[in-house]
């Protein structure tokens, strides 16, 4: 069974199961935490990972449309059906903002001192201008993806050459606007846990994590679709080169930011920054430091500076897959120390991430059924591939 509809109905075999086991996880969530403060925190855990994967994929979708790199063209389907999940994640940020006076200590009287240093948080950490900040993130988010998507689907039907043009007009200022963004949700989300805390480096890392989980999943997919057609044998094993440099790239990047922030902290040895980093390298939490400093870094670096490792799709999966499950502790580590000095796992943490990751891979299955799952008509690769292919 090779026929071109074979990766599709692969698609739809996962889509319904996949479905049922995140209400399950919802219901459980519900269930067994309704109301408490660990209820909340352990969604904010499960939201916060999974909503990174659809901003990374758009992020690297506008990267692709900028630079124009062949290695876009096997996952570019992938990460449009990817940006196009931000309107049910937009839906998923819901409990965070009912949430939102169990999960920050700004929101309570005293939260923030009312030294001349946090008079401007205050002023900033307000419950309503909190929401409407979120609105303008999911906006601009959302509008991103809709002119990508739709001036793609545009390709496909008129085969004009100008709309790849305007692709990368749109995706130079995007990028741009999808840095801020997530910046200041990332200080808004995350950082805000602990508000006496700050670092001007703290949204990259988020940037990096965003970029990394999207990217890693989508790899993931495409290797479950390789076997089957349009995907399957559509490139060369040297064209996935490309994928593992950019992971490799990725890497490297959120390794280089992660030491610099401690590094900078640490010499700083401010009273106000200082106890961020003691949490979560010392104890309980040091671990899990030391897990992410082998699994995050080591492992994937040395792997991924093997050729052959980056030429066989197989291969590049194992490691995309241990970067997918590495950046969900990442995110762990990040947010649960705010609430806790040492590792205290919940069912609830399990229940959250399964049911917000149940439902949203079924939205991005049911997006990825949706379109050709290769551009039709993009100019920058019709003539390569003739190439590559031959007749």
């Amino acid at each position: 069974m090779n026929g071109p509809d074979t990766a599709r109905a692969q698609l739809s075999r996962r889509q319904t199961p996949v479905l049922l086991v995140g209400i399950v996880g919802l219901i459980l969530w519900i269930v067994a935490g309704h109301g408490s403060q660990q209820f909340f925190r352990s969604y904010l855990v499960a939201f916060l990972f999974w909503a990174a994967i659809p901003l990374g994929c758009l992020g690297v979708l506008m990267l692709h449309h900028l630079t124009g790199g062949w290695w876009g063209y096997p996952i570019r389907r992938l990460l449009e059906a990817g940006s196009r999940t931000l309107r049910w994640t937009a839906v998923l940020f819901l409990p965070v903002l009912f949430g939102v006076p169990k999960l920050y200590s700004w929101t309570q009287p005293g939260g923030i001192s009312n030294d001349w240093v946090n008079s401007f948080k205050a002023a900033y950490l307000q419950s309503g201008f909190f929401i409407a900040r979120a609105v303008c993130y999911f906006a601009i988010w959302l509008a991103l993806a809709y002119f990508l998507n739709k001036w793609s689907a545009e390709q496909d039907r008129t085969n004009d050459p100008r709309l790849a043009a305007r692709m990368s007009a749109l995706s130079g200022p995007g990028l741009i606007l999808w840095g801020l963004t997530i910046t200041a949700a990332a200080i808004d989300w995350v950082m805000s846990l602990e508000p006496h805390w700050f670092s001007t480096i703290y949204g990259m890392i988020w940037m990096l994590i965003a970029v990394l989980a999207g990217l890693c999943l989508v790899i993931l997919v495409l290797r479950l679709l390789s076997d089957f057609e349009p995907l399957k044998d559509c490139v060369e094993p040297s064209r996935y080169i490309d994928l593992g440099n950019i992971m490799l790239t990725f890497v490297l990047l959120w390794t280089y930011l992660s030491f610099d922030q401690l590094l900078i902290i640490w010499a700083g040895n401010m009273k106000d920054e200082i106890p961020w980093y003691t949490h979560r390298v010392f104890g309980g939490w040091a671990p899990v430091a030391v897990a992410l400093i082998v699994l995050h870094f080591f492992v994937p670096f040395f792997l991924l500076l093997q050729r052959t490792m980056k030429r066989r799709l197989r291969a590049l999966s194992a490691v995309a897959a241990l970067l997918f499950l590495v950046s969900f502790v990442d995110v762990y580590w990040l947010v649960a120390p705010s609430y806790d000095t040492s590792p205290h796992p919940h069912w609830l943490d399990l229940f959250a991430v399964i049911g917000v990751g149940g439902v949203w891979l079924a939205a991005f299955l049911s997006e990825l059924k949706k379109w050709p799952l290769l551009p039709l008509h993009d100019p920058r690769f019709e003539g390569e591939l003739v190439h590559e292919h031959g007749d």
